[in-house]
């Protein structure tokens, strides 16, 4: 039920809509001699039906004072005076609907109805910019590492160009969302932002999600259906995993690429979209090249700026304030109050190689928050799948990273943790793994490492 605001000097046209209208909307009453303005800031209306009868002057005075103290309210204008100059005027000045007496009681029920339903699609739309507006604003982005903050120099230019942009990264570091960055810093901020996986889907069916298909294309096809790419006109398509594409689709990317063309599947009809085009991989596309599952001449057309998105292990400045950032964010999702991180924590996270990257930290304080019911997020709370045991066995396949051996505090702290979870499960191994998400053989290092012991298992050397 609305709350609607009718100003007219003579409103006993209303009498045959008052008992209808009552049903379905609160309305008021207000004469035009009144102070209009005084009133809008006292109270709030969806919408506001306004008498251009008495006076076309008056008429648009009314409406500019409307405009001023409530711009997005929906207008809707009546008259006997049906001049097309009179509606075109009042349109251009903001009036949502004009309705020419006399009118039907349906047709000024259903342009109330649109009016609000404007109001509502427009009061989503400010929303949805406003937060991505501060989720993507380039200044928000935490980048305390020397590395992200030249990414973020060269995210800032590349923002302010029309150029293809590749991506490259391990999974889970945030190549989508940096694509996000870019679109809603560009001059396409107000078009489409169109993501696509290349790898959820099998060849055909990306090739209908990307190209859209005419009716009886193929079995199922019962009707046309519009593609991705026409849909982004005007905006940025994301094209995550683009490694994954077959050769096929890649010949047709790079004529979309090249002339902005394409067509339906099924069809002959040719398409144009004026489009930006950001691909992402986490594989090295040279490796691909030299394999020659990936087209060469794609290869340069997607290449033109590049960008390569560091590990969460190689930004480890990084780590301590996307943690408290992804704390709070979890806490206000979930209606939970903790202010943050033992030490403990902290130090575990930055010891931590973090193999799923972000997207790993995030589930891991995600769970952390739901365990955890102390103001500080403790070590027995933090549950990360091991890869040591990987570590261990080959460390040269990380000769390249930093591993920082566990302070003394951290080890206490796991030591803890192990030990309760043995406890908790009666000292049998295979189940503590299971209570902490680990591998019995990494459980096993670990009570090694840190010297834990039982009598029971003495008995058994």
């Amino acid at each position: 039920m609305a709350r609607l605001l009718i100003i007219d000097d003579s409103p006993e046209w209303l009498k045959p809509f008052e008992t209808d209208l009552s049903k379905v909307h609160n309305y008021s009453l207000l004469s035009p001699v009144e102070n209009i303005t005084d009133h809008l800031k006292k109270q709030n209306y969806e919408s506001i039906l306004l008498n251009f009868q008495s006076s076309r002057d008056d008429g648009f005075r009314l409406l500019k004072q409307i405009k001023q103290i409530s711009p997005h309210t929906p207008v809707i204008a009546f008259s006997h005076d049906e001049k097309a100059d009179l509606i075109v005027e009042a349109v251009k000045e903001g009036v949502f609907d004009f309705l020419v007496k006399p009118f039907l009681k349906e047709k000024l029920m259903l342009s109330i109805d649109r009016g609000l339903e404007n109001r509502h699609l427009k009061n989503e739309i400010d929303y949805l910019r406003r937060e991505q507006d501060v989720i993507y604003d380039f200044d928000k982005i935490i980048s305390r590492s020397a590395v992200m903050q030249d990414l973020m120099t060269a995210l800032k230019k590349y923002s302010r160009t029309d150029s293809t942009i590749l991506i490259t990264g391990e999974t889970g570091t945030g190549k989508s969302f940096l694509s996000g960055s870019v679109h809603y810093n560009s001059a396409r901020r107000a078009r489409p932002f169109i993501k696509i996986n290349c790898a959820n889907l099998p060849e055909n069916l990306l090739e209908s999600e990307l190209f859209g298909h005419e009716k009886g294309a193929f079995t199922g096809a019962n009707k046309t259906r519009v593609g991705r790419l026409e849909q982004a006109k005007g905006g940025t398509v994301f094209l995550d995993e683009i490694g994954e594409m077959s050769t096929s689709l890649q010949a047709k990317l790079l004529r979309v690429l090249e002339e902005k063309k394409f067509e339906r599947v099924g069809g002959n009809k040719v398409i144009c979209s004026d489009m930006r085009i950001i691909a992402a991989t986490n594989q090295k596309l040279e490796n691909l090249l030299s394999k020659g599952v990936f087209r060469e001449d794609l290869y340069y057309r997607l290449n033109v700026l590049r960008l390569h998105l560091p590990p969460l292990r190689e930004r480890t400045e990084c780590i301590e304030p996307l943690a408290n950032f992804l704390l709070e964010k979890t806490c206000r999702n979930l209606k939970k109050k903790i202010k943050g991180f033992t030490p403990e924590v902290i130090q575990l996270f930055k010891n931590y190689l973090w193999p799923g990257n972000i997207r790993q930290i995030a589930n891991t304080i995600e769970r952390a928050v739901i365990m955890e019911d102390q103001q500080l997020i403790r070590p027995k709370n933090i549950i990360m799948p091991e890869i040591e045991e990987t570590v261990i066995e080959n460390k040269n396949s990380i000769k390249d990273y930093d591993v920082q051996e566990p302070s003394e505090t951290l080890m206490s702290a796991q030591r803890e943790l192990i030990i309760q979870a043995l406890e908790k499960n009666l000292w049998i191994q295979k189940d503590a793994a299971k209570n902490l998400g680990i591998t019995p053989r990494t459980l096993n290092y670990k009570i090694k490492k840190l010297g834990i012991t039982h009598p029971a298992w003495r008995k058994h050397k």
